[in-house]
């Protein structure tokens, strides 16, 4: 195991982080294999064992930058699909996707991301994915708080726009998915069950939510 040697300007949480990149062997396996970001594992595992992500589908990738999720999507559903992806941090253009650099909480941002699919008429996709998490605080009920907001208002967007039989798929924290989104979940998917890909480290909290089979069209009693 290669280890660092102590940095002037290292904290000892950042030399642990640069230690564990060095190590990890996604992390190796996305530099040998071209991809962006090790995160790009995690979800072809889950596609792997699920098959969300068919020849032809429109996705819709929420918290995409570095692009590790959005070049996975783009090589399975192919040149008939068509990926968006969205992120409040800049991504280098990937061929094939159409990127918007916004805060997926502005009040903007879904308006524009449905623009950007078609409009009403036009903007149904078959899945819709979130891989956002806000930076961390240290504090674990205030970043399990933060990273909810994004899974409710990530869940929220993809009830919008999914066709039926659609999939939607979030970032959560272990041990802290709320109630009252399961309930909601639960209520408007065929299934909705938590998975952890191998590629996800064993020692964080990372989970993934995973709601498949949108039933659509349901109205407001």
């Amino acid at each position: 195991m290669a280890k660092l040697k102590p940095g002037k300007h290292r904290t000892a949480s950042s030399r642990a982080w640069l230690e564990r990149q060095i190590n990890d062997p996604y992390v190796a396996r996305a530099k040998r294999e071209g991809f962006r970001s090790r995160a790009a594992y995690k979800l072809a595992e889950i596609d792997d064992k699920f098959h969300l992500l068919k020849v032809g589908a429109r996705v819709v990738d929420l918290g995409a930058a570095p692009g590790g999720w959005s070049e996975i999507a783009a090589r399975r559903v192919g040149g008939s699909g068509r990926v968006v992806a969205l992120d409040i941090l800049e991504m280098k253009p990937i061929a094939g996707i159409d990127f918007l650099q916004l805060d997926f909480l502005d009040a903007s941002a879904p308006a524009k991301l449905k623009a950007l699919l078609g409009g009403k008429a036009q903007g149904k996709v078959d899945v819709v994915l979130s891989d956002m998490a806000a930076n961390a605080t240290g504090h674990r009920q205030t970043d399990h708080l933060r990273i909810m907001a994004l899974a409710e208002a990530a869940a929220l967007f993809a009830r919008e726009v999914l066709a039926p039989g659609g999939a939607f798929l979030c970032k959560v924290l272990q041990g802290g998915t709320e109630t009252g989104l399961l309930a909601e979940l639960k209520r408007d998917f065929e299934t909705v069950k938590h998975v952890k890909p191998p590629a996800s480290r064993s020692d964080s909290a990372e989970l993934y939510l995973l709601a498949r089979g949108f039933r659509g069209g349901r109205t407001e009693e």
